[in-house]
């Protein structure tokens, strides 16, 4: 079927390209991924799907009760937050908009990573998430998972973005908040659980929420019986639903709809499956092969560090294993709508599609002659220079040394054909979500919307 479908696309930019003609390497197979089907995807109780979606913009589970998971991974900016770098706990408004906010709460730092995007991560061949991969799927944990919590992480996680969920609410640049403004970094600090337990405690004392847990969950009786894991389950299932991208125009080619991608788009699909090699990294269903490389994207912001370190630094992967040849790799993020999901890269360090491209062409030259105009950073004189780490040179080399140096050779016009087909894999029905934005919530707080 595959290959059926090629040979009409081949068909048809001979007819609508002439110039294209000598470019095609008929010699090489494309290795399009199949279509995605609902086997593909965890199921989802739609009633705790209805619960999650209230958590999901529900203020109540932040520290000092002003920032939901929503905030940061907003429908209106592609489940992110369009930043390089988000403004958690303390900021104020959304979006490029969003500002450190004022008074006692105001946010001390930039997040250190770009909020990743949501889409599909409700897919079986999701192992692992965040950009390091710090949380993943483990026979060697009772829980099934390992995860920053270890022997503390509950049982019973629906999946993995359950086990994703339960991390934000506890880190203090994100949603917790700082030390001594609330009871939750502190208890995060002795152990984590001992924060869920004050966060779980606060969804117990409203009414609707017992009401809705009661509904949702055959093993909830009355407020008592509600835990941590319920909480995490109800809004895994919501993002699972919510945020399900497969009916792109690229979907339906591989379904078999030859005229869903134009001519450009097309181009650019032999070229990602072809001479440029995009699939090396970007295949399967998802375009991701769930695994992680350094690619020499430029030191941007604090960078996110290990417990033991004291300087501004991030070298990814590493964190998490202790392997050398880990060094400053990050996981390879999936495709899907990544038209709307601007900012890219690990630390948002390109705002556009095409300075993201431009950079995979050769990568250490990228690096060299990067500019922060090329990042969304909304300014703040007291959290110092997002660029402190450009003064270091060992850090340079150290990155440098451990980056795969190569190079790809494309003109102008098949860059441009590439990004149509980029275009090509949004799922625009999707970006309006399943279930929407609620008008209010349970706890009474204000809703991003």
């Amino acid at each position: 079927m595959t290959w059926l479908i090629v040979a009409k696309s081949l068909l048809f930019l001979l007819m609508t390209s002439p110039f294209v003609c000598a470019e095609l390497s008929f010699g090489i197979p494309l290795r399009l991924p199949k279509a995605l089907e609902d086997s593909d995807y965890h199921p989802v109780d739609k009633s705790q799907a209805q619960l999650g979606r209230l958590l999901f913009y529900d203020k109540i589970l932040s520290g000092n009760r002003n920032i939901s998971c929503a905030t940061c991974h907003h429908p209106k900016f592609g489940t992110s937050d369009g930043l390089s770098l988000g403004i958690g706990e303390g900021g104020e408004k959304l979006g490029v908009e969003r500002s450190f906010g004022s008074g006692k709460f105001q946010a001390k730092r930039r997040v250190p990573r770009n909020a990743a995007s949501l889409w599909n991560i409700g897919a079986r061949e999701f192992k692992s998430l965040f950009h390091d991969g710090r949380i993943s799927e483990s026979k060697s944990w009772e829980s099934g998972f390992d995860s920053p919590a270890e022997e503390f992480l509950p049982h019973g996680l629906s999946d993995i973005v359950a086990v994703q969920v339960l991390f934000p609410i506890t880190a203090e640049v994100e949603m917790a908040g700082n030390k001594n403004e609330n009871e939750i970094p502190g208890a995060a600090r002795r152990r984590f659980d001992y924060a869920w337990r004050i966060l779980t405690e606060r969804v117990r004392n409203i009414a609707q929420y017992e009401t809705d847990f009661i509904e949702s969950f055959d093993d909830i009786k009355s407020a008592k019986d509600i835990t941590i894991t319920h909480i995490a389950n109800a809004i895994s299932a919501f993002e699972r639903f919510e945020f399900r991208a497969d009916q792109s125009p690229f979907d339906r080619y591989l379904r078999g709809e030859t005229s869903a991608l134009n001519a450009s788009q097309l181009r650019g699909m032999l070229l990602f499956y072809g001479k440029a090699n995009c699939v090396q990294c970007h295949r399967g269903p998802l375009l991701t092969d769930h695994d992680f490389h350094n690619i020499a994207l430029p030191f941007l912001g604090p960078g996110r560090t290990r417990k033991f370190e004291f300087k501004a630094r991030d070298m990814g992967r590493i964190n998490e294993t202790d392997k050398f040849e880990d060094s400053y790799k990050f996981a390879t993020p999936s495709l899907r709508n990544i038209s709307l999901t601007a900012p890219y890269g690990h630390n948002g360090a390109y705002k556009s599609l095409e300075g993201m491209v431009r950079h995979h062409l050769n990568p250490v030259e990228a690096f060299k002659q990067y500019n922060i105009e090329n990042a969304v950073l909304p300014a703040a004189k007291h959290i110092g220079s997002d660029q402190l780490l450009w003064q270091d040179s060992r850090e340079k080399k150290r990155l440098l040394s451990t980056t795969v140096s190569y190079k790809i050779e494309l003109r102008d016009n098949e860059i441009t054909d590439i990004i149509e087909f980029l275009h090509g894999l949004t799922d625009e029905a999707s970006a309006k979500g399943r279930l929407g934005i609620p008008d209010s919530v349970p706890s009474g707080l204000p809703v991003d919307q």
